[in-house]
């Protein structure tokens, strides 16, 4: 037998984790790219020490913010497809439960990043420990276990023998396309400090391998004799389609069987939207195309999506009333969503056994249905010229923004936001151009504002030959801008277009529909103790107030970015052509209109509505709001 070596708690996890591979296809490569910390009283002597020790293994990279890092590690792994993965580590107290927001994100988007925050003294003999949370009737909890439930996997150390159970089956769920996002080992930070025997076997190469499941022969073959009696077949595409690396085949389906294609936000541009097929999004921030072939539908084929209320416009979007739903998804838990039938597999392996099965069956979707689906891809393709075509408005309107920004992505290039009325225009209007579906990442499962800067930061680490391009509102900007330095101090090439429109443009518009006159979301100073309230129907209020003399152009040169201001949209194209081959991060700031937003194209999201007000436009609002409820349902029809 092999003798052990001695090495700390927190050196063994370190060169554990620094030997970890995913191998998918016959493509092995290493699953953690590095590690990300904020190091404190609590890690720095441990896995601190560990990382500097280790640093030819696994490199380790300072960050600014504890909810950054996180975001970064997600965005990593998104655009990884989930085969890659980067470390998180905090100390005790505030560092550890400011990383809990970016734990949500990445288990809510099902994305692996692995968090190390550091723990209380295991042995208690300092206690109470600085930032340590007391509780009364039970001395083992401490502020670490909030992250139970936004960790798909939790554990914490108390002793050196249990590193190896905690170690090994955080590999095994962020390594499992059904079961992975958060996961959290606590370390206390007397644990990480001391020795152990590790065994030689724990330190050597280990292949996690993720298989192809195919689907259950006779689930498949129920599949074909449903979608083989369908007379209006539709797919929605989610994000699985792209994690899979199942776009080809996906494109492939969709030429041998005529059936049409809409989308979520994850899955935007699992099909490219030049195809004639190509529906665009579908829901409450659907495109006209997608949410009139859902609205008559008798068939829905979800592949790799979680059906969340904005694809379904909070159910209301599927009306046939015999529609039926086939679930194609790794995960069990999302295949049984609407009572459809879980067809339990990979995206990829799914698509090609279902075409070969169908065109064996000498099936295609009705010429009628596939005709009608071709007539509203066109029509839909016209609107968005005609909507992000440029003007000569004066500030720009944020349609024509986006058009600028597709443009200069091209093929090639990533539109990264994450939260405001920002996700549901870029849904609408983005023309997504990579076949490979990379080219559109709009972080909507959580829909966290601040994820845009560490995200991009994350995504360009995993794809550093692609121009990331971000867009940011002021509202974002101003709670989470710091992870921009750390972009200047790694060097990081990123194009961030700082979008301001004087608030929270998203939240502003939705006040004013159910009434409420934009109230809290306008960023007004107010002067002699009045109401900051926007507008109503369409009709700027006068208020006592001014807008605040915040300069964001300065902020962002304050941290390290070049700056460049853009008042009309030839600057905002010209600056974004002249910093295509930038070699560090650059920030474009462009003044859009509030008020000029791209309207609903058949979609709904339920937002409650006050049952009782005097405001004659609340009441309204409420009638509204009772009458678009008449559309919801429960998707009860068994396939």
């Amino acid at each position: 037998m092999t003798d052990p070596v001695k090495l700390t708690v927190a050196q063994a996890l370190v060169r554990f984790l620094a030997v970890q591979e995913v191998q998918r296809d016959g493509v092995r490569a290493p699953f953690f790219a590095g590690c990300f910390g904020i190091l404190g009283h609590g890690n720095v002597a441990g896995l601190g020490q560990a990382f500097a020790q280790h640093g030819d293994l696994l490199p380790f990279r300072q960050g600014r913010n504890e909810q950054a890092m996180v975001h970064i590690a997600s965005g990593y792994a998104r655009q990884r497809n989930r085969l890659g993965a980067y470390i998180c580590t905090t100390s005790i107290g505030p560092g550890a439960t400011n990383m809990i927001t970016g734990a949500a994100l990445a288990t809510i988007n099902r994305l692996p990043v692995l968090l190390l925050p550091s723990d209380t003294f295991a042995g208690r003999v300092p206690h109470p420990v600085l930032q340590q949370l007391e509780v009364f009737h039970d001395q083992t909890m401490s502020v670490n276990d909030c992250f139970r439930p936004v960790s798909r996997f939790f554990d914490r150390v108390q002793r050196p023998e249990q590193l190896y159970s905690a170690a090994l089956e955080a590999m095994r769920v962020l390594t499992d396309p059904a079961e992975t996002g958060a996961v959290t080992i606590a370390l206390p930070e007397d644990v990480q400090t001391e020795a152990m025997e590790v065994q030689r076997a724990f330190l050597e190469p280990r292949v996690w391998s993720i298989y192809r499941r195919p689907p259950a022969p006779e689930a498949l073959a129920r599949a074909v004799e449903i979608i083989g009696s369908a007379k209006r077949p539709l797919i929605v595409a989610g994000g699985g389609v792209i994690y899979s690396e199942a776009t080809a085949a996906l494109r492939e389906f969709v030429k041998a069987t005529g059936i049409p294609v809409c989308e979520t936000q994850a899955g935007r541009g699992a099909l490219v939207s030049d195809y004639p097929l190509s529906l665009g999004a579908v829901g409450a921030t659907g495109s006209t195309a997608g949410n009139r072939l859902a609205h008559d539908a008798d068939l829905v084929i979800g592949i790799g999506t979680r059906w969340s209320d904005f694809t379904t416009a909070s159910k209301s979007a599927f009306q046939d009333p015999d529609v039926r739903f086939i679930n194609v998804n790794v995960t069990s838990f999302d295949a049984a969503k609407h009572s459809g039938l879980p067809l339990l597999g990979d995206a990829r392996v799914v698509l090609e056994a279902l075409r070969a099965s169908l065109s064996a069956a000498g099936y295609r979707s009705p010429n009628a249905w596939t005709r009608r689906a071709e007539q509203e891809s066109a029509e839909w393709t016209a609107t968005v010229a005609r909507l992000v075509a440029p003007t000569s408005a004066q500030p720009l309107r944020q349609a024509e923004v986006i058009g600028a920004v597709n443009d200069a992505a091209g093929e090639t290039g990533i539109v990264v936001n994450a939260a405001g009325a920002m996700p549901g225009d870029l849904h609408k209007l983005w023309r997504a151009r990579d076949p490979q579906g990379k080219g559109y990442h709009v972080e909507y499962g959580c829909s966290c504002m601040g994820y845009e800067i560490p995200g991009s930061i994350g995504i360009k680490l995993a794809a550093p030959e692609r121009r990331v391009l971000t867009l940011i509102g002021d509202g974002t900007w101003l709670m989470l801008s710091s992870e921009l330095a750390t972009a200047v101090a790694e060097g990081i090439a990123l194009t961030v277009i700082l979008v301001d429109n004087q608030g929270y443009m998203s939240i502003g518009a939705l006040s004013r529909s159910l009434g409420s006159a934009g109230f809290g979301t306008h960023f007004k100073r107010a002067l002699n103790g009045g109401p900051i309230l926007d507008s109503q129907d369409g009709r700027r209020l006068a208020t006592p107030a001014q807008r605040l003399p915040v300069d964001f152009a300065a902020n962002a040169a304050s941290l390290g970015a070049r700056v460049i201001r853009a008042e009309t949209i030839d600057e905002l194209r010209a600056a974004l052509a002249d910093t295509a081959d930038a070699d560090g991060p650059v920030v474009i700031c462009v003044e859009t209109d509030r008020y000029d937003g791209v309207p609903d194209f058949g979609g709904w999201w339920e937002v409650p509505v006050a049952e009782i007000s005097e405001d004659p436009h609340v009441q309204s609002a409420r009638e509204t709001y009772a009458h678009n409820r008449l559309a919801q349902r429960q998707y009860l029809k068994t396939p």
